[in-house]
């Protein structure tokens, strides 16, 4: 059989506890989960990962693994006559050859061997083991719109499923998850009991639906606060107006001040994202200065105008600095 370096594909040291086993698998199970991953070998990884958790979790399985010695990944090896000896398997003690089989057969069949009756008893007893179901995470958008009234997303997800000897086959299964009104980014939604099957049984696991906002034309996202860029004119800007605004529960007016200046914020108070406590955030206009992409000779004569009587002197305080740098 062809030697899989299980520590090598898990990322971990051989000396890892079983703690930095878990997360390491964890970690890489959402890297490459069919659904997520964009890496075109991202499934077979995924079973591998899966594969060499299986067996290193388990403290038997990995002291039988340790004790095969360490090769060169795809090296050709066969379990020694001592291995055979301390493990029960069927491809040991010349049961049959070693050829041909792969490594997560030697382990999908193993019992570890106690001697007498026992081993027969214990490596039942192992093989009734209620195992939990492992836990799955996906991702998915929705827009700023449906996370302000709420909404139902519609999943079709093509999960893993790992039989009693731990083989792995893919099942469609089709998920209505109803995302609540304040839904926000990066919120993780939790599926009871809608991840991996438990064996012998054990719970089910969990999945896990990753919440992210569809890149908006108006608005920017910051929690539960929205920022939109208001654009008005200078003569609003100096003069005061009252503007239409746009937010997600509809158009509303928003009073400028006289002389007001780019690059101020105004608040429109609960104007934001709906909160699950039933606040919600705010809504955040900054405020931008256009001009026209043209002007009319009457424009142009209007400027020219100001530009003769004004007084304002915006740069005045450059000569000031200036003078105190000679």
């Amino acid at each position: 059989m062809k030697y899989k370096d299980y520590y090598s594909i898990l990322n971990v040291e051989r000396t890892a506890t079983a703690a930095e086993i878990k997360k390491s698998y964890q970690k890489l199970a959402r890297k490459y989960h069919p659904d997520v991953s964009k890496d075109p070998e991202g499934e077979a990884k995924f079973k591998d990962v899966a594969e060499a958790y299986q067996t290193i979790k388990d403290t038997e399985k990995r002291e039988a693994y340790d004790r095969l010695g360490s090769y060169k990944p795809g090296q050709e090896f066969e379990p020694s006559q001592d291995w055979g000896n301390a493990f029960n398997s069927q491809f040991n003690n010349g049961a049959a050859s070693a050829e041909g089989i792969d490594l997560s057969d030697l382990f999908a069949s193993f019992t570890r061997h106690r001697g007498g009756g026992g081993a027969a008893g214990h490596g039942q007893a192992r093989a009734n083991f209620p195992m939990a179901g492992e836990d799955f995470e996906v991702a998915t958008q929705i827009s700023l719109e449906e996370a302000y009234t709420g909404t139902k997303v519609a999943l079709n997800l093509s999960m893993p499923v790992y039989d009693a000897q731990h083989n792995m086959h893919r099942e469609l299964r089709t998920f209505n998850v109803n995302v609540p009104k304040g839904a926000h980014a990066g919120q993780r939604l939790r599926l009871r009991g809608q991840g991996g099957k438990g064996l012998n049984g054990g719970r089910d696991g969990d999945l896990y639906l990753t919440i992210s906002f569809y890149p908006h034309p108006l608005y920017r996202v910051s929690g539960h606060d929205l920022y939109i860029d208001l654009p008005i004119t200078p003569w609003e800007a100096a003069l005061g107006a009252t503007v239409d605004i746009p937010t997600l529960g509809g158009v509303v007016s928003l009073k400028v001040a006289p002389c007001t200046n780019s690059g101020q914020q105004l608040r429109l108070s609960k104007r934001g994202l709906p909160k699950a406590d039933g606040s919600s955030g705010n809504l955040l206009a900054l405020i931008k200065i256009v001009l026209p992409p043209t002007l009319s000779e009457t424009e142009k004569t209007l400027f020219t105008d100001l530009a003769t009587g004004a007084t304002f002197a915006p740069r005045q305080h450059f000569t000031v600095e200036q003078n105190n740098a000679a």
